[in-house]
């Protein structure tokens, strides 16, 4: 009851501004709050953590840092703010404030915050992008870029980041070596096309074929120039007396160490002004997001015919696209490095004596769970909302005698019902509890973190130092739980802050071990799994902490949003992607949360499909 009467407050509040025209409601329902209860600690005289509230003083100006105002906005939320020793607003004055700045954020005046999609940084082909090109290109289905120097793992935690893809000297000693390779091991007639090029020793039909194969390889039409040198490449080695096939596979050779093959190049307009795509350029940006690999027949037709940028034509290619087998590759790559669970392969693994149960089988299955569990979302259309909470997972024969599930048969993974909610959610997966875990003992830091950071987008801040370490291990020591020593150390007043927002969600996990099996005790005693949300909200065990999940399912959905726009944009996301990130929880809550919802709506926004100019896009209108 009191919040719908802060709600409608807030609304007759609203209503008031509107009718008013010129009121600017920054000035008039939330800087007084700012004054009232954070300038002391968040002003010109004392800035806590670099915040300086009195440093914004109109509407326009929240956009000099628009995520800043989002965290904010939901330290409000949860209470963090202000610090319970300080004085509180009322229940209708905190909802006023969130209600006005959220409607402020999403609702930005064009002068304020102008399109930008982004900055356009020369993109090359991952080893996972490279591999599946060249699978695609010449049939070759060695890794042969295995052999390539490791990727980096850039801005949203993404190894498809542009700027950090470097090209070390080393890599294009690889890339020689790679193209060598893949010519002799191509599928002939993907090389050559209809018929072997031995059997056409006309130089017009070889330089064709040649044509063919660049246009393919560059994902667009050749220019002159590159093509000149291709057919002077030719020709020298016919001179020299190499062999029509011969003379071939050398010009190939020079194809896959071109730039325009390694690299995913789009054209460059001057100005500030975005432009959009071309339509080839469209059809590598989304055959690289969905496929991890070049665009195939049908998008090259749509390009070739100018089609494919139309809205209906885009959602019929995506909703295609999802239901090749290739589309694995966006459940193989974005969720294995958006929950972290990839890191198994490397990461100190649990103690193989304490948990005997663990090995390399189990662990591949553990890390193949969520992949294969999101895989289904897309193909299915599934609600997102499954990843917090589903009555079901895909497990096989290994992972469902660690689980304790009925026995499966055959090597391959399938659906099963849960026999309770405990399971099922990314939450509950064995990959996500293990590598949130330590070798000996399970960590609701930890894990309280990940959910945070990777579920919520809501990271805490770093530990300050020197912060007192804890045991490795749960058992009793001088009379004490695990639990009991992690409460005396959150006493610390250093540490209390954080660890009331991360330690309650954690603690919800404890009926899972370190491997992320059930258990129901903890060296000898009954495991504790019950704590109380920085909102107030109590939680005990999976079940509750789901559903508490599932009540900041706006929070979740933003997270998964922007986590997959930063990994369809191989790129980190900015303040000017707010509005389009927006837009499309928009879109998924009006459309049941389905999974194709969000690849369709990245597909069709502003960042996908346009870039910005060779100048930088300045905001204007937000100074003091």
């Amino acid at each position: 009851m009191k919040r719908c009467f802060a709600l409608g407050l807030f609304l007759t509040h609203f209503c008031f501004w509107i009718a008013a025209g010129t009121r600017d409601s920054f000035q008039a329902e939330v800087e007084p709050r700012l004054k009232e209860y954070c300038i002391s600690c968040h002003g010109e005289k004392k800035s806590k953590a670099g915040v300086n509230f009195a440093s914004y003083t109109n509407a326009a100006s929240l956009f000099r840092n628009p995520q800043m105002w989002e965290a904010t906005i939901r330290q409000l939320e949860d209470r963090q703010m202000p610090p319970t020793d300080k004085p509180q607003p009322t229940l209708e004055q905190r909802i006023v404030l969130i209600e006005f700045l959220k409607h402020l954020l999403d609702n930005p005046d064009p002068s304020w915050i102008p399109a930008d999609p982004g900055n356009g940084v020369v993109h090359r082909l991952n080893r996972t992008e490279y591999n599946n090109t060249l699978r695609d290109l010449l049939g070759v289905t060695n890794h042969l870029a295995d052999q390539f120097p490791a990727d980096g793992g850039g801005g949203g935690g993404f190894d498809n980041n542009a700027d950090t893809l470097f090209v070390p000297p080393i890599l294009m000693e690889r890339y020689l070596t790679a193209a060598e390779q893949a010519v002799a091991q191509a599928d002939p007639a993907k090389l050559h096309g209809a018929a072997p090029v031995w059997y056409r020793s006309e130089r017009g039909q070889v330089l064709k074929d040649l044509e063919a194969f660049a246009t393919r390889a560059f994902r667009h039409p050749v220019e002159s120039e590159p093509m000149e040198s291709i057919t002077r490449l030719y020709d020298s080695a016919r001179e020299h007396g190499a062999s029509v096939d011969l003379a071939f596979k050398g010009a190939v050779k020079a194809i896959l160490v071109s730039p325009s093959f390694l690299f995913r190049i789009e054209h460059m307009e001057s100005g500030t002004k975005p432009w959009k795509l071309n339509n080839y350029e469209l059809a590598s940006r989304m055959s690289y997001f969905i496929w991890s690999s070049m665009p195939d027949e049908e998008l090259f037709r749509l390009a070739d015919k100018r089609q494919l940028n139309e809205p209906a034509v885009l959602d019929v290619q995506v909703r295609r696209m999802l239901q090749d087998s290739k589309a694995r590759a966006l459940a193989e790559n974005f969720t294995g490095q958006w929950l972290g669970t990839r890191k198994l392969a490397t990461v100190a693994s649990p103690d193989r004596g304490r948990f005997p149960q663990y090995n390399d089988q189990v662990r591949n299955s553990m890390m193949d769970e969520p992949i294969e569990f999101f895989a289904s979302l897309l193909h299915e259309n599934a609600s997102l909302l499954r990843l917090i909470d589903a009555d079901y997972t895909y497990v096989n024969a290994d992972l469902a005698t660690f689980y304790g599930l009925p026995k499966i048969d055959g090597p391959g993974f399938v659906r099963v019902a849960l026999p309770d909610h405990k399971r099922g959610g990314i939450v509950t997966m064995a990959a996500v509890l293990t590598q949130t875990s330590y070798p000996l003992r399970t960590s609701p830091v930890l894990r309280g973190k990940w959910i945070l950071e990777e579920m919520l987008g809501t990271p805490p801040p770093p530990p300050p130092p020197l912060v007192a370490t804890l045991p490795p291990d749960d058992h009793v020591k001088e009379g004490l739980t695990f639990r009991q020593r992690l409460e005396k150390h959150r006493k610390d007043p250093n540490c209390s802050g954080c660890h009331s927002r991360m330690d309650p969600l954690g603690f919800a996990l404890e009926n899972f071990d370190p491997v992320g099996r059930w258990r129901d005790q903890v060296s000898d005693h009954p495991v504790d799994a019950s704590g109380r949300l920085i909102n107030g909200d109590e939680v005990n065990g999976p079940i509750a902490l789901k559903q508490a999940l599932l009540n900041r399912k706006d929070l979740f959905l933003r997270q998964v949003t922007g986590k997959m726009m930063a990994y369809a944009l191989g790129r980190g996301l900015e303040h000017y992607d707010l509005p389009a990130v927006k837009k499309i929880t928009t879109q998924l809550s009006t459309n049941d949360f389905r999974a194709v919802t969000l690849v369709t709506s990245i597909v069709q926004s502003f960042p996908f499909q346009y870039r910005r100019g060779d100048k930088p896009i300045e905001l204007t209108g937000v100074g003091r």
